[in-house]
């Protein structure tokens, strides 16, 4: 892999996260976290409608002029969101069913339009296309990640469901972690939401320091540059 695909990787998983770094697609962030199967479902879907713009855009960017993009952008998005809405309503009907209208809102998630804005039109396909799977496969984490944080502590359970929404393959995801008489309830609720996220922000940008200081320090504990 290239250091441009490495590049890519780190910043969508990482660096870059939609969600923990650049705070964008709050909406679905907020609203589909209650559990971690239904993160899990919410970013799987905006991972694929993220990854076909991409790749179509990066395509077509020299036919997509600057007076239309954006209206082309949207009528992209808006068109990738059809196919995996309709997809999942036939493949994933109880999943599509619990994600409800947050599927067709990913038209208007700042996210996939951005990417499309600030990469998919000025950078090679394959590079674009990377771009917005790795970007959505953050995106995905985040949500996941911090559905299970709220499903822990509000219900006790992680991926609770998921052999219902998802398939039978995912039941051995289907974990008790708590017992019911200790769940705390404002968790799944729509403060826990932002309790979440937020700390799950602090956690990353204290890791971010502590690298940077690891790096800065150098490995035998002295200052990168420093001279004897």
């Amino acid at each position: 892999m290239s250091d441009n695909y490495r590049t890519i990787v780190k910043d969508g998983m990482w660096d870059n996260n939609g969600v923990l770094c650049q705070l964008l697609g709050m909406c679905p962030t907020m609203a589909m976290t209650t559990s971690a199967t239904n993160g899990f479902g919410m970013g799987m879907a905006t991972m694929l409608v993220m990854a076909a713009s991409n790749l179509l855009v990066a395509i077509f960017r020299k036919q997509i002029t600057q007076e239309v993009r954006i209206p082309v952008y949207i009528l992209i998005v808006a068109a990738m969101v059809t196919l995996v809405d309709l997809t999942f309503n036939a493949w994933m009907h109880e999943l599509y069913k619990v994600l409800g209208l947050f599927i067709p809102l990913i038209v208007s998630n700042c996210l996939p339009l951005g990417r499309l804005e600030v990469y998919a039109s000025r950078e090679p396909v394959m590079a674009s296309f990377l771009d917005g799977l790795f970007m959505g496969l953050g995106f995905t984490a985040a949500l996941t990640a911090i559905g299970a944080m709220r499903e822990i502590v509000g219900s006790g359970t992680l991926f609770a469901d998921a052999s219902l929404l998802l398939g039978p393959a995912f039941k051995v995801l289907e974990i008790r972690l708590l017992p019911v008489e200790t769940n705390v309830l404002v968790a799944i609720l729509p403060p826990g939401g932002f309790l979440a996220t937020g700390l799950l922000v602090v956690i990353k940008r204290m890791i971010d320091l502590r690298m940077g200081k690891a790096i800065a320090t150098g490995p035998a504990g002295h200052t990168v540059g420093s001279h004897a």
